[in-house]
């Protein structure tokens, strides 16, 4: 089963209808739709959950929050996965401007721990100038997944560019996940992360990503499956192709606990 952990119906600087998300998710047996912050999270959130539900054979939601300015609570909350049909939440903590451990953030992971939702960190460049790189460091989430080692998280891009991080975090608790968006194009920096996560023993805590609608899910599945080809002749380093499938494959929903 392939799941893309990563894709949008909306992504500032990127236009696609949904009917196109749909045409491009082809490939995959299931993916997450991550809304995107805008003047109304609210309208986001709607918008997502119509999508949702027109296509849930294979979509999955993640409604997004902005725990300082959003509704957080258990009845908010609850309303969105029993009635909206949202699977987990995504929180832009960069782009909005909050630190992840604020004290409004922690109230809202206590009800995201009650309703067993899982969290999707938008740790994505490129940052536009407003934004805080330093609420996008993967350690930030160090306490968090400490205190509520029950939800499980998943940091996106690989924390790009905190990307040694994110593996350390992998490496430590058991609940921290991360999000291999690849960027076919990008052919070092996919070498790096991938042979990184191999040598650091965390193959097995990476989930499938495309970005989309920045890269098409199709292209992602063919980069990595030729990793091992990327960089040619040059004598490097590989990693076995099973543990590259593996990521492909990996039942994310059953990990994450997602059910409809």
């Amino acid at each position: 089963m392939i799941v893309d952990c990563h894709t949008h119906i909306t992504f500032p600087g990127f236009d696609i209808k949904p009917e196109d998300h749909f045409v491009a998710a082809e490939p995959l047996d299931a993916c997450f739709v991550l809304a995107s912050p805008e003047q109304s999270n609210q309208q986001a959130n709607k918008l997502v959950s119509d999508y949702v539900a027109r296509h849930g054979q294979k979509m999955y939601g993640f409604a997004v929050v902005n725990p300082v300015k959003d509704d957080i609570s258990v009845r908010q909350w609850s309303s969105m996965k029993a009635d909206m049909g949202l699977s987990g939440a995504v929180l832009y903590c960069g782009s909005e401007g909050f630190h992840p451990a604020h004290s409004m953030a922690l109230q809202f992971y206590e009800v995201a721990d009650r309703l067993h939702l899982p969290l999707y960190f938008h740790t994505v460049p490129p940052f536009g100038p407003q934004s805080v790189l330093e609420y996008t460091r993967p350690s930030l989430l160090d306490e968090i997944a400490q205190r509520f080692p029950n939800i499980k998280i998943i940091i996106g891009s690989m924390g790009l560019p905190f990307v040694n991080e994110t593996l350390y975090m992998l490496a430590k608790h058991e609940n921290v996940y991360g999000d291999l968006t690849v960027h076919p194009q990008k052919v070092w920096e996919v070498y790096n992360t991938v042979l990184s996560a191999h040598e650091a023993n965390v193959m097995g805590k990476l989930f499938f990503g495309s970005g989309l609608p920045v890269q098409k899910p199709q292209n992602c599945i063919e980069s990595l499956l030729g990793f091992n080809k990327l960089i040619g002749d040059m004598n490097l380093p590989t990693v076995p192709r099973e543990k590259i499938r593996e990521i492909i494959e990996r039942p994310t929903l059953e990990i994450l606990g997602i059910t409809r």
